[in-house]
């Protein structure tokens, strides 16, 4: 997901989604960026998944129709690095990639 241009619209939607002090925030893209944020009733699912998946941070983005993936959600770290997490259409984690250069935590 390219970072330029984005912004928070949303408020957080559950801090004890997956446990303590976890947050969800609905966000969209501004600017000419053609990029469909994930709606309320799925973004639940595939935030749950994606924080299970890494295991700490904070959803900050959200994406339908990846090109890695149906889903993709934008965690931001504990470390503040950027992780995206590309689920199918069923939640279940395809892979990720952490900004910075660091190699896809493809996990199965």
């Amino acid at each position: 997901m390219k970072r330029k241009g984005k912004w928070i619209v949303g408020a957080v939607l559950s801090a004890a989604l997956i446990g303590g002090g976890t947050g969800i925030a609905v966000a969209t893209t501004g600017g000419d960026d053609n990029e469909t944020p994930i709606s309320v009733p799925a973004l639940e699912k595939a935030s749950a998944a994606a924080l299970a998946y890494t295991g700490e941070g904070k959803v900050t983005d959200s994406e339908v129709g990846d090109e890695e993936g149906y889903y993709e959600v934008e965690v931001t770290l504990d470390s503040g690095k950027q992780a995206d997490v590309h689920l199918d259409k069923d939640f279940k984690v395809l892979g990720s990639q952490v900004d910075g250069g660091d190699e896809p935590n493809d996990k199965d």
